[in-house]
């Protein structure tokens, strides 16, 4: 447990009224960013079967929570890490043309997360992806939806402001984008995260893109990828300085996903090619899935940021280590 409890620490809303606030939040955001990328709201599973590959394996490590179900026998079961393939797939399966795309409410569970500040158990997302053409799996496209994305964050400011004024939080005019590489070479004695806090604390808001594979001097990514999402070279991390806990918070991890020459390079740079057998994966290296970008933006760390919270466990209902709850209690923060 790694908990940070800032001084003088006074939340300006009640529990009831962050309630109301989360609720304005979710509800407006949501549409905005349909709006905005010109996606369509649809219904996404809980839990997907194990064989079909479409269980998102985030840094290769985490264990999903497994498990069988009565009238499918001899088959495992497992809650979703998050649903970066099964987006995709979707998306062929509904039949949704170019530059269209969807979102969901994305709700998954992931047992191996170190509990802090920041981090639950409990994962909340809206999860988005939408179709492209092959000709724009560019750095281009991918900036241009970070610029859009960060449009909307910043108009809910506003929109929350108009709402609680003296509850916003005040966030950066503009976003910045900075190589992975580039970072490293400004900071080559700094950790990714220390990295990350000094360049975020500078501009306020940052993209930092490219992660995955590993850089010139460390030889290790800035941060872990799955190699078989994500396009390496075209994806990124939307971070902003959170000014109640004085450190960077990210409210997105986004990108142009793999295409048949990509995800096999990828895996074998993981050395888990093994995957390229499972029926999704068969399905991009046979080119019968569409080329698409997507990614997921934290409702519940949204929520955080516009309303400067202290912990997220003060916008989501999860569970805390006992000590954890009592800590916060004594310095005026209340877990719901």
């Amino acid at each position: 447990m790694n908990l940070i409890l800032p001084e003088d620490y006074e939340p300006t809303l009640s529990v009831l009224e962050t309630e109301e606030a989360i609720k304005y939040i979710r509800d407006t955001f949501q549409k905005e960013l349909g709006r905005e990328l010109n996606l369509t709201r649809v219904s996404a599973p809980l839990f997907v079967e194990k064989k079909t590959g479409l269980n998102d394996n985030l840094n290769g490590i985490e264990r999903p929570v497994s498990f069988d179900l009565q009238d499918i026998p001899n088959e495992q079961i497992e809650v979703v890490q998050s649903l970066a393939k099964w987006k995709r797939f979707a998306l062929k399966k509904y039949g949704f043309p170019v530059h269209t795309g969807l979102y969901t409410n994305m709700n998954a569970i992931r047992r191996d997360e170190l509990l802090d500040n920041l981090h639950s158990c409990y994962v909340d997302q809206w999860d988005w992806e939408k179709v492209i053409s092959k000709s724009e799996r560019t750095e281009e496209t991918l900036f241009e939806t970070v610029r859009t994305i960060f449009k909307v964050i910043k108009h809910m400011e506003h929109e929350v402001w108009y709402k609680y004024p003296d509850a916003v939080c005040h966030l950066a005019d503009k976003i910045v984008f900075v190589d992975s590489q580039e970072l490293e070479d400004m900071y080559p004695n700094k950790t990714p995260k220390e990295r990350e806090a000094v360049i975020t604390e500078k501009y306020g808001c940052v993209f930092i893109y490219r992660i995955g594979a590993p850089l010139n001097l460390s030889k290790h990514p800035h941060d872990g990828r799955a190699p078989d999402y994500d396009d390496w070279q075209l994806n990124g991390d939307i971070l902003f300085w959170l000014p109640s806990l004085k450190m960077p918070l990210e409210i997105s991890s986004m990108g142009i996903r793999v295409d048949e020459h990509s995800i096999v390079s990828q895996c074998e740079a993981m050395h888990c090619t093994g995957r390229l057998a499972l029926p999704y994966h068969q399905m991009i290296q046979k080119k019968q899935l569409p080329y698409t970008i997507g990614g997921g933006i934290g409702q519940s760390r949204l929520c955080m940021l516009l309303l400067n919270k202290a912990h997220v466990g003060e916008v989501q209902a999860s569970i805390w280590p006992e000590q954890m709850i009592e800590d916060c209690e004594k310095n005026r923060i209340h877990l719901l």
